[in-house]
Parts: structure tokens; sequence; C-alpha cells
């Protein structure tokens, strides 16, 4: 069997290292000219950590990420609400890393043209059609004579996804829910012990902030942040495209920065430190009825984008390289074994972009603001410890990202 893969982002790179250790032969086509690092922090829980390390990546990751061990949600104004373990100290058998986006897109850029050669992935092509017969399926690009061909193409091309708008014509744009993000990272004094996540103020102002890795100097972590404005109504048209590279207005994000207030962490400094930062609209897509046509199948941003709530995006993709792994290993039919990965995945995700329409673990935030806009005292005259955790524990049993799932 041949896979042709569309995209080299973490879902295609993930599913391509994970078909080579199945065997499979597969080709990654990209449609930038050269792969950069891009983006800032992201979370990965322990979950999707599992499939890394079964792909023998543990020990790279450790050399570029940090791994988290607290997480602490806190009122808009500083209190904190809900203090949590995270990875190993939650009980996991493996860590959570926080890291620079580009930094894993690294590590598995460097570990596919090692194990599959330093042509797997060609940059330069972006797919304009899709052919398939009873023989295979084959993909025509942008200026270019050459195709490529193969059994099987997953399409992990992300939110703008050629294939996916080649499949549904008329699905139009991601959907915007009104809120703006501003992100950067640069190096910045650490906090606590330096592996620790805070996140201040709930769905319609937001502050983010974690180490993503070791800073330049004794005592500094590169630092992480993100600020989250709802300036528009759900629904509403996004104001650019998202882009994990669009340079951030900075007057429009310094009217913000003084919303939050953090105990310990000056996170004005810090957002003024930050060199370059970047800014992009929250946007999904409407769950599709299906990801498989034939021999083509969606994976990833591709197929289920969703709001980064929860630290599931890059997971979900990871967890679905997974999972089409195992079926295109255990299907001789590779039309079959791509309606076994739609089966066990679609609904499973579909349930976690709308949860995240509604709020993720950061729920409890949003609560406790509801009841005590102007902060509070003592939190248990707000709210009662069991009806967080309830939130919290539920939306982890939700996305797969429990101790019990993924310790059994």
């Amino acid at each position: 069997m041949r896979v042709v893969i569309a995209g080299a982002g973490i879902g295609g790179l993930t599913t391509a290292l994970r078909l080579h250790r199945e065997g499979i032969d597969c080709d990654v086509y990209e449609q930038g000219e050269q792969l950069r690092e891009l983006g800032v922090g992201i979370n990965v829980l322990p979950h999707a950590v599992k499939e890394l390390a079964a792909l023998g990546l543990l020990d790279r990751l450790d050399a570029v990420a940090i791994r988290t061990t607290e997480l602490s949600y806190r009122h808009r104004l500083g209190q904190e609400i809900l203090r949590r373990p995270c990875g190993l100290d939650a009980g996991f058998a493996l860590p959570q890393f926080s890291l620079h986006r580009g930094r894993l897109q690294g590590v598995l850029l460097r570990a596919v043209r090692e194990r599959l050669g330093a042509d797997a992935v060609r940059t330069g092509h972006r797919v304009v059609g899709v052919e398939q017969d009873a023989d295979g399926v084959r993909l025509r690009f942008a200026g270019r004579s050459d195709e490529a061909g193969g059994d099987v193409l997953v399409a992990a091309d992300g939110i703008h996804s050629t294939v996916r708008s080649l499949l549904f014509p008329d699905e139009g744009p991601p959907r915007w829910n009104g809120v703006m993000m501003w992100r950067g990272a640069t190096d910045w004094p650490e906090f606590g012990a330096g592996r620790s996540m805070l996140v201040a103020g709930g769905t319609a102002a937001k502050l983010v902030v974690y180490p993503i890795g070791e800073g330049l100097r004794p005592g500094t972590k590169l630092t992480n942040w993100a600020i989250c404005i709802r300036t528009g109504r759900p629904g509403d048209p996004p104001p650019d495209r998202q882009d994990w590279s669009r340079p951030a207005d900075r007057a429009d994000l310094e009217r913000h920065v003084d919303r939050f207030r953090l105990p310990h962490v000056d996170h004005v400094g810090l957002v003024r430190a930050t060199r370059e930062a970047f800014e992009f609209p929250m946007c999904d897509r409407d769950p599709l009825p299906r990801w498989t046509h034939g021999r083509v199948t969606l994976l990833g941003d591709a197929a289920h984008p969703m709001y980064p709530m929860g630290s599931n995006g890059a997971g979900q993709a990871v967890l679905d390289a997974a999972a089409l792994g195992a079926c295109l290993t255990g299907h001789a039919d590779p039309q079959r074994a791509l309606a076994a990965y739609e089966d066990e995945q679609l609904a499973a995700t579909a349930e976690v972009v709308l949860r995240n329409r509604v709020g993720g673990p950061e729920g409890v935030i949003d609560e406790v603001e509801r009841r005590a806009p102007d902060g509070f005292s003592r939190l248990e005259d707000v709210i009662d410890a069991a009806e967080l955790e309830a939130v919290v524990t539920a939306y982890a049993q939700l996305t797969g990202a429990s101790a019990e799932q993924v310790n059994r």
C-alpha cells in the first residue's frame, strides 16, 4: 500500500511516522515553498504524548519542551479558582509537554526525513485536483506538471484545507466565535517552579501564560502568552484569514493588556517585551457528516478544526494519526480501512468541537466570573469545590485525556 499525505503540519508528519512504523509507504506533499517553524506555544497532553512516545520521540520532545506540572485557573482579577496537577504529577504514565508549535513540527519533520528519506516531504506542491478510481487516487498540483499517486489520500492540510473544499465545495469560510487572539513568546524570569501554566479570565476575556522552553539566561524560560478578547459576535465573518504568522496590531493589543491581574507574574511587561506578537481570529468549522470519500479522507484540522481550548487541537491530530495507522494495518482493503478510521474518530472529535464552542475546562472560570464579576475573597462563598471539579473532569473524559483512559 502507498499513502499520499497532503500537508506537512503536526497531523501530516505524525501520520507519516505512524505509517512508516506500520510498514506502509507514504509521501508528504506540502503547499508551502519551505517549512518554517511557525506559531507559538501549544500543549500536548499525556494521551497524545503516549502516541508520540510510541514513535520514539520522547527524548527529542524533552530536549525542546517543558514538562508542565501544574495548572492554575484564576479570575480575571487574579484570585485562584482551581489548581490541578498535570502530567506525571497527576498520575499519568507520561508527561504533559508545553512547547513551541514550530519546534514540535521541527522534531516531527527531522524524524520523517531520517526514517523515510530526505525527499519524503516535498514542498511547493499545492493540491488543486484529486481524482480516484478503482485502482487508486491521483493528485494534481498548481503550476506543476508532476502528479502524485497512491492507494489512499490523507488530507492533513489544515483549517483552510483544499481537499476539504473539493469534497464540500459549498461549505464556505471557517466560523468565527467573535474572539480575537493575540499571542507571543519571549525569554522571561520564571515563576513558580518554572513549570506552571496560568489561565486568568473566561471566554470573553482570557489571559494565558506558561513556559515553553528553557531561556537563554539562568532563571529564565521562553514564556508563551495569549490574550483572547471577544471583539465581535459569534457567527460574524472573521476579520482576517486565520494565519499562524500574521503580525499583531500593537495598538489593538495594548488596549486589552491591563484588563487582567496576575500575582507573581508581570504579564504587562512580558507582553511589551515580546518582539514579535501575532494575531488571529478564533475559528472552527461545523462537524462534517463524513470525512471519507472512497480512497480520500481528512485528518486533523482539515477534518475537525476546533477552538484552542483544553489543549486539544494538536493532540486530536496525533490521535487521528494513530487511529488511521491502526486501521490501515488492520484492513487489507484501503477503502474499508478509511471507513473504519472515520467510524472511530469522527463522532468523538465532533463532540469536542461542539463542546469547545460552549467552553472547555476553562468553563469553571466563566461560571465564577458570572457569579462574582468583581472578584471574591472566599471562593466557597461563590461556588462549591465539587462543582468546579466536575466541569474539568467531565471535559477530560470527553476528550480522552483523563488519567484512567490514558493508563489503560
